[in-house]
């Protein structure tokens, strides 16, 4: 592997969450009178921060959000994830077969990525290697959470690599100066490739691609 370090995203990467998450989302926008559906929710939200959501959810609705509406998101989205959240298929073998350090990087706070982790199984590969981009106030598209996983884990963009499940964490990636991979289906490559992912469909396909 011509790489040094590889730099997970959490949802959508590692633990397939992204769809019980933005359902949370849309039942409690909808709750306000948003009309949303779960498609627009996955499109638009993906790979984005709370207030970016809660920003273009208020504009939809055209009035300010209850003063709850984080802490009720994670109450419930937390709920659902103890219950009904599972690994990527693929993930625990790819990360098995890594002979090069690595860490998840993540636009969600630590305490949901350590409930996450734990719930599917997988905390023991990332124990001590995860990064929120609460820690430091940046979220992805910024590229500095990308960065601060990196020099933490004591390397330098051009030795990384990341993966990515959004086109948002896709611009952090290349504008941080790293390499990228994209995991999508067959058709949103395109999209992906456009936007300076290297796409692939599975663990199996992304391992055979890092080689």
């Amino acid at each position: 592997m011509k790489y040094k370090c590889i730099i997970f995203d959490c949802d959508g990467v590692l633990v397939d969450s992204e769809h019980i998450s933005n359902q949370v989302i849309v039942d409690l926008a909808n709750a306000q009178g948003a009309s949303i559906d779960l498609n627009y929710a996955i499109k638009h939200y993906a790979g984005t921060s709370l207030a970016f959501v809660k920003n273009d959810i208020e504009k939809i609705i055209g009035k300010k959000l209850p003063s709850n509406f984080d802490q009720e998101y994670r109450r419930i989205s937390f709920l659902k994830f103890q219950t009904d959240i599972r690994p990527v298929k693929g993930i625990r073998e790819f990360l098995d077969s890594l002979e090069v350090p690595f860490c998840v990087a993540s636009n969600g706070p630590l305490n949901k990525m350590d409930l996450n982790l734990r719930a599917t199984g997988l905390y023991p590969f990332f124990r001590g290697k995860m990064f929120s981009a609460y820690e430091i106030n940046a979220w992805k598209p910024n590229p500095k959470l990308f960065l601060y996983a990196a020099e933490s884990m004591g390397f330098q963009p051009k030795e990384c690599v990341v993966i990515e499940d959004s086109l948002s964490g896709i611009k952090a990636a290349v504008a941080g100066g790293f390499d990228v991979y994209g995991y999508t289906d067959k058709h949103h490559q395109k999209v992906f490739q456009n936007s300076g992912a290297i796409p692939f469909s599975s663990m199996e396909e992304l391992y055979e691609k890092l080689k």
